[in-house]
């Protein structure tokens, strides 16, 4: 079994035993790290995944996209909690064709495309206050309208080198799976001490 079908399996698992509404089993951490060296790590969302990579949307214009523009190495993570499960996942990112990111954004909600198109995000506001009113000024300008996808949004493909699958033990032997591609595009799997 390939990492790809081993996550969709555990993937699979996690949101069909998930312990309640509140948790969302695609929720991940992106870690990236820029040019010179500062890691920082979020909880993106995961849309999609198959054997080409692990696909998100975001902003480019934002800290981890404007790091990304410089350092296309990141490394995700997904906790199952409830299942004692993570998978960690290290590979190069890049981004999604244009076509994808629109047929995805205009597949949200018309609130989600609207609040997309008015974040700046991770730039400093004035207030809360002045962009609740940019959003309304939006609403009110595209109403009965389809919100144009912005140019500093879209999607990043992850696609990995390293899948790495953990499982909890009572006795702190945990397993450790990982899987390394090869420069033949194959797979290598080994075991690894807790």
């Amino acid at each position: 079994m390939d990492p790809i079908e081993r996550f969709s399996l555990w993937f699979r698992a996690a949101v069909d035993q998930s312990p309640g509404s509140w948790f969302d089993p695609s929720a991940m951490t992106l870690a990236t790290s820029g040019r010179n060296g500062d890691v920082t790590a979020r909880m993106v969302v995961l849309k999609k995944f198959g054997p080409e990579g692990f696909v998100f949307y975001t902003n480019y214009s934002s800290h981890k996209g404007l790091q990304l523009s410089e350092n296309p190495h990141a490394a995700l993570v997904l906790h199952w909690p409830h299942l004692h499960r993570q998978v960690r996942i290290v590979g190069t990112v890049e981004m999604i064709s244009r076509e994808e990111s629109e047929t995805y954004f205009h597949s949200r909600p018309h609130a989600y495309q609207l609040a997309a198109s008015v974040s700046k995000q991770s730039e400093v506001i004035p207030s809360r206050k002045a962009l609740i009113e940019e959003y309304r000024r939006l609403d009110d300008l595209l109403h009965g309208q389809t919100v144009p996808l912005p140019t500093t949004w879209g999607g990043y493909r992850l696609m990995p080198g390293i899948v790495e699958f953990w499982r909890h033990r009572d006795n702190r032997l945990h397993d450790r799976l990982r899987y390394r591609k090869t420069e033949e595009g194959g797979w290598i799997s080994e075991y690894l001490a807790p």
